[in-house]
């Protein structure tokens, strides 16, 4: 008996769509690709064949809504929960991590049976458990932080491990999804391919980049485009692989972005709002699901769906068991993909948007079928996306009632999902099967004078600023078990800053080393087609600082520089630790 049919006997399949065999999922999402990035939703400008087929070959969700910004979507993607259930907060400093405790859809598939891979972008924390291996993948290669700094010849990660490159990382990412899916042909998979493009720094190769200049667009958007052409190749490649393996029939391919355009002078379809804006142009998102000879061609739904409906509907399509998860948010979409709108219950999906990771009411927004409602710090704004799709007449004051009924169900919603919420998460340390761990100066925490080289502490970024004793950088960190650590951190500094004192302690010891050589290299060169708001990518020097005993519980780990040789000891990039016993 084959694998596919000994599972096939197994599971408990959906009352709706009826299968053989389990099918396999590959789940494709672009970051930073607005609505209107897609040449089948009235963009001339744009060529996406391969996007717009899988929509003709299946169904396409006109209302599909996703969080303002990318870590809460791929939370809420990935549970079936509202992102601020889940610990996800934000896109840096350790606010994009979702808890552990929290079922993921790799977690559904692996249970049953299916191999699965996510092959780039994570963006839901970087150390074990939160690291895609601890969150239910067999494979991952790609990258944790909220954005890369090269896109070029760069440095990955394959399951913990830096991995060197050669190409473009869009082609690079697809390379590595279609092996996995070759190495798995005769078995079910779960691939996701959270490509990390068109989200900045903007670089693409010279042919995507110089069709659109032809077309007349400034140099973002010609890259932009040129971006998520590129991206539509790739999948090109892989359907043209599944068609190859003869499993295009078995496989239900998905295709979204994580939330509206980087940029407001793209073409959005007339929608208010690009990426961070609660408005509907910053949440509305392309949702386009093919499965041949399963799911009818060129459907169109007009009901509102979510990011959160994505786990129960593939449990359904799949014919898997309901898993014991939180209590989910979503709700399963079939209904709507069979075509059985009658009696398909009416919804309210809401939308939260933090400003530097402070979690207030505010910004947000409510979204019924007919209406948005902006959650402001004033008050609040109505608009009928039915009669004013481009949201120009404000009507909260005409129309009370519609405001107070979403009023009180968004005070309900806000109170009962932020109720778990206690800030940053310590960072886990210590962990048998994941011994060596870097932490990244955008999770450290900064007192005294210290900043971060860049504007925000996005992540890559770096600390800088270093002048006085007084000054500090913490982790807080959650050891899971008592033992020694290699301590070494990843810096530079000019002449005059050897002979500084860097100083590491926690759990009551500390230890300390000189830094003894000048490393202050020039950025790495980057072929960005215009200027970049992170920062550019350096060569770390290492000093290392020997072994330090650290007991069980959380706790700070702090850094001081305790001889300071001149105004400026050194610049910071991370601290790693190594667990020696």
């Amino acid at each position: 008996m084959g694998y596919r049919t000994l599972l096939a006997t197994l599971f408990l399949f959906s009352p709706h769509i009826s299968t053989a065999t389990p099918p396999n999922v590959l789940l494709i999402m672009t970051d930073d690709q607005g609505w209107g990035d897609v040449r089948s939703h009235g963009n001339d400008r744009i060529d996406t064949p391969t996007m717009d087929r899988i929509a003709e070959e299946g169904i396409r969700f006109n209302r599909f809504f996703v969080s303002p910004v990318c870590a809460p979507t791929r939370a809420s993607l990935l549970t079936g929960r509202d992102h601020l259930r889940t610990g996800t907060v934000w896109v840096t400093r350790n606010l994009e991590t979702m808890r552990s405790e929290e079922v993921t859809l790799a977690e559904v598939f692996r249970k049953n049976g299916y191999a699965t891979g996510c092959f780039g972008k994570w963006h839901n924390g970087a150390h074990y458990p939160h690291h895609p291996n601890g969150q239910g993948f067999d494979e991952f290669f790609g990258f944790c932080a909220g954005h890369w700094n090269n896109y070029f010849d760069t440095t990955l990660e394959r399951n913990g491990e830096p991995v060197e490159t050669e190409g473009y990382i869009s082609d690079v990412l697809t390379d590595e999804a279609m092996s996995f899916i070759e190495r798995n042909r005769s078995r079910p998979f779960f691939c996701y391919v959270p490509y990390n493009a068109p989200h900045s720094p903007f670089q693409v190769p010279d042919k995507y980049f110089d069709k659109y200049k032809a077309r007349g667009f400034d140099n973002k958007n010609a890259c932009v485009y040129g971006m998520v052409e590129n991206i539509d190749d790739n999948i090109e490649r892989m359907l043209g692989l599944l068609e190859s393996l003869d499993l295009s029939d078995q496989t239900i391919v998905l295709f979204l972005t994580d939330n509206g355009p980087n940029g407001r002078d793209r073409y959005n379809g007339g929608m208010k709002g690009a990426k961070a804006s609660v408005h509907e142009g910053g949440v509305r998102v392309p949702l386009f699901i093919r499965w041949p000879e399963k799911i009818a061609q060129g459907i169109e739904v007009e009901q509102i769906a979510a990011h959160i409906d994505i786990l129960p509907t593939l449990v359904d399509l799949c014919g898997l068991p309901m898993p014991a998860t939180l209590p989910l948010d979503g709700r399963s979409l079939v209904p709507l993909i069979e075509g059985q709108t009658e009696g398909w219950a009416d919804r309210t999906l809401f939308t939260h948007h933090t400003r530097r990771g402070e979690v207030n009411r505010f910004p947000a927004s409510v979204r019924t079928q007919t209406h948005r409602m902006i959650v402001t710090e004033g008050g609040y704004e109505l608009y009928n996306l039915v009669d004013d799709p481009g949201q120009e007449t404000d009507l909260s004051a005409d129309q009370p009632d519609i405001v107070q009924s979403l009023e009180n169900e968004y005070e309900d919603w806000f109170v009962d999902v932020t109720k778990d919420l206690e800030g940053r998460m310590p960072l886990p340390v210590g962990y048998p099967d994941w011994p060596e761990v870097t932490l990244p100066a955008h999770e450290a925490t900064l007192r005294g004078g210290v900043t971060y080289h860049g504007r925000a502490g996005w992540a890559n970024d770096w600390i800088t600023n270093w002048t006085s004793g007084e000054d500090s950088i913490v982790w807080n960190v959650d050891v899971v078990s008592s033992g020694t650590f290699e301590i070494s951190l990843g810096y530079i500094c000019k002449n005059k800053g050897v002979g500084s004192s860097i100083e590491v302690s926690a759990s009551g010891n500390t230890i300390e080393a000189v830094v003894q050589e000048a490393h202050y290299p020039e950025p790495i060169p980057s072929p960005d087609r215009v200027d970049r708001g992170e920062v550019y990518e350096k060569v770390w020097g290492r000093l290392s600082l020997g072994n330090i005993g650290l007991d069980q519980g959380v706790q700070n780990l702090e850094v001081r520089a305790t001889n300071i040789s001149t105004e400026n000891s050194v610049d910071l990039k991370f601290l790693k630790l190594v667990r020696s016993n």
